[in-house]
């Protein structure tokens, strides 16, 4: 590995806290690699590990995965392709990162997840697998046939990115150390922004989608308790509406079977920490009850929570405690995967293909979706999903709009 190859910068974050550099001798010669044209690299990452700290400690573990990814891009791109120090950029050297962002090099893309750092020896190494740009590719396609140079941001990814570091920038003049936001400014004039008024590819399911999986988990289950497990995630993320983190074990907040409560009137209720650091009640319907109980009864616990049950929500196979968000991806995932398969046999590509695609954030979109169209009121639903604004939920029903729209469309004659 080269002095001009990217390198990764930060930790997650539970690392991030107590970092000693002298454990991380590959990051340490990197940061004083360059000393006497760059004696301010050192500094500038400190900068970066006092902001993501902040972000980490305030915000939540989400939110400082996506801002250390554009933190980590941008000093880097400023320690091996502009040499000067970040205090001092103007805005035609944001339009110039936009413009490297939006077609980095080669040798700046992978195409898998790695770690960024490997330990042996008692200290941590690079991994040479990580790189800090991702393509991402299409399942069952091989690796060989990618070409790296189709790699393009979305713009989901571009205003990401201006998001980043803008709040970086305004976290460094909070600390006094700069005196402008150049990404702020730079920001109205990048050049790659499209104003979208496109109908949108809803990022979810179809009905007959959704009972494949819903029934593969089921017929699952019926044969190995084991996927019972798995029933009981992807029933609770589309019905209740929930994110994947929020189903997760996370430093600040755990999950468990008491977070379920029925009120006076005999309501029942979940209790969800979600984006923000916000408490939520989600309304639980009758209907999903027989789900929580049957995944109780596999755990041989009573039929229903009491106030007391501390027992985690998703418990792990081995081990205590709540799962991840990478193990519940993993485990929703393999259903998809067999779902997709046996409706490819059953009803052919065309009508399996979303299911190829499906990310665990879909069954929330789904789940939404389903209940806008059968004419549950907007405000009820967008306090189920956590909205902060009313106006968040209305693009799920605009979508659902557009679907009857485009039912109506298909009927006009050519002739």
């Amino acid at each position: 590995m080269s002095l001009s190859d990217p390198v990764p910068l930060y930790l997650t974050y539970s690392e991030l806290k107590d970092i000693a550099l002298d454990n991380y001798p590959d990051l340490q010669k990197f940061l004083l690699a360059d000393d006497e044209k760059q004696p301010w690299r050192l500094q500038h990452w400190q900068w970066g590990y006092d902001f993501l700290k902040y972000i980490g400690r305030n915000k939540s573990e989400h939110t400082y995965n996506r801002f250390r990814n554009d933190i980590e891009r941008f000093l880097l791109w400023a320690f091996l392709t502009q040499n000067v120090p970040v205090d001092e950029f103007r805005k035609t050297h944001i339009l110039e990162y936009a413009d490297f962002c939006w077609k980095p090099p080669v040798k700046w893309i992978g195409l898998a997840a790695s770690d960024r750092f490997t330990y042996r020896n008692g200290a941590y190494f690079f991994n040479s697998e990580w790189l800090p740009y991702r393509l991402k590719i299409p399942k069952n396609q091989p690796i060989e046939n990618i070409d790296k140079k189709k790699y393009k941001p979305s713009q989901e990814t571009l205003k990401g990115m201006f998001t980043g570091i803008i709040a970086f920038y305004r976290y460094l003049m909070t600390e006094e150390i700069c005196y402008g936001n150049p990404a702020q400014i730079a920001k109205s004039d990048c050049r790659y922004f499209i104003a979208d008024a496109q109908v949108r590819d809803v990022r979810r399911l179809t009905e007959a989608q959704w009972q494949y999986v819903l029934e593969t988990a089921q017929r699952l289950a019926d044969k190995d308790h084991v996927y019972e497990r798995s029933l009981f995630i992807i029933a609770t993320l589309k019905t209740l509406f929930l994110r994947i983190s929020e189903l997760s074990e996370r430093v600040t907040w755990s999950p468990e079977m008491r977070h379920f409560w029925q009120d006076e009137h005999h309501n029942w209720w979940l209790k969800v920490y979600g984006k923000g650091r916000k408490l939520r009640d989600v309304t639980v319907p009758s209907s999903y009850l027989d789900y929580l109980k049957r995944y109780r009864k596999s755990r041989a616990l009573p039929s229903l929570p009491f106030p007391s049950d501390t027992s985690p929500l998703v418990e792990k196979i081995r081990g205590q405690g709540g799962m991840t968000a990478r193990h519940l991806t993993r485990l929703v995932q393999e259903v998809f995967d067999i779902a997709y398969a046996k409706m490819k046999i059953d009803m052919g590509e065309d009508a399996a293909r979303k299911l190829q695609e499906a990310s665990t954030h879909w069954l929330r979109h789904t789940g939404a979706s389903m209940e806008i169209e059968r004419g549950r009121a907007l405000k009820d639903l967008s306090e189920d999903l956590g909205h902060a604004s009313m106006a968040t939920t209305d693009t799920i029903y605009v979508q659902s709009e557009n679907r009857k729209r485009a039912e109506s469309g298909k009927h006009r004659k050519v002739d």
